[in-house]
Parts: C-alpha cells; structure tokens; sequence
C-alpha cells in the first residue's frame, strides 16, 4: 500500500494516427496517402501534402508565441502556405478543442494545451507524414 499512489504506473498516452485511415493501411501503403477511401474524410490530398495550418488560441502570450513558432517553422520547412490564427471561440469550438493552445494540420488536430518550439512543430509534422 502507497500512500498518495506514489506506486502506482503511469498511463501510456495513445497517440491517434493523424490519417482518415486511422492507422488501418499497412506500413507500406502509409508512406503514400492512405486517404484515398471516399467514405472517410480525406485529411491530406493525393500527394500527402499539407493544404492548411491553423493556430487556435484565445489570444494569450502562449497562443501568440505558438503562432510564431508554427509560422517559424514553416518558413524552415520551406513551404508555401499561410498560417492561420483563430481566436474566434466559436471557431475553435467546432474542432473540439477544450485547452489551447491548438495546432490543426489539414483541418485534424495534431497538438493542444501545449505550446511547441518550432523544432518540435517540425518533428510533428514529420512524424504526420508530411
């Protein structure tokens, strides 16, 4: 017996698979889009792209500090597309987003309640796939 369950493990975070396939593609087919099943919504386009990046956040210091972040690591990236920054709550409610700051790769949630360095950002959009 423990007192204040000092001896108890700790839960392993399940990391949802950022494909409308969820995870369902075999190694393989994963390393080409695998959102090619009409029946599900398509997160990334044919050529496993990024289309869209949105920042949500309320306006605090740590959303606006994740927006630079995101915006900096897209420009290391080299890619040419505009980050969003979306304060609108009613917005924001609409991805199911309970703690912000948030960041939404191809209209997915892929990051909340945590703000990111641009190296981290970049190291999640590689683990994604992009």
């Amino acid at each position: 017996m423990s007192l204040f369950g000092s001896g108890k493990k700790k839960e392993e975070v399940k990391v949802e698979p950022a494909c409308a396939c969820n995870g369902k593609a075999a190694a393989h087919e994963a390393s080409s889009c695998c959102c090619n099943n009409q029946q599900e919504e398509n997160i990334c386009d044919k050529d496993n792209k990024i289309t869209s990046i949105k920042v949500l956040g309320a306006g605090c210091k740590s959303c606006h500090k994740q927006f630079e972040n995101v915006k900096k690591a897209v420009e290391e990236l080299g890619l040419e597309i505009e980050v969003e920054y979306i304060t609108d709550m009613e917005k924001v409610m609409t991805f199911g987003v309970m703690s912000m700051p948030a960041i939404v790769v191809n209209e997915k949630v892929v990051s909340m309640g945590k703000v990111l360095k641009s190296v981290e950002v970049i190291k999640l959009l590689g683990k994604l796939g992009f």
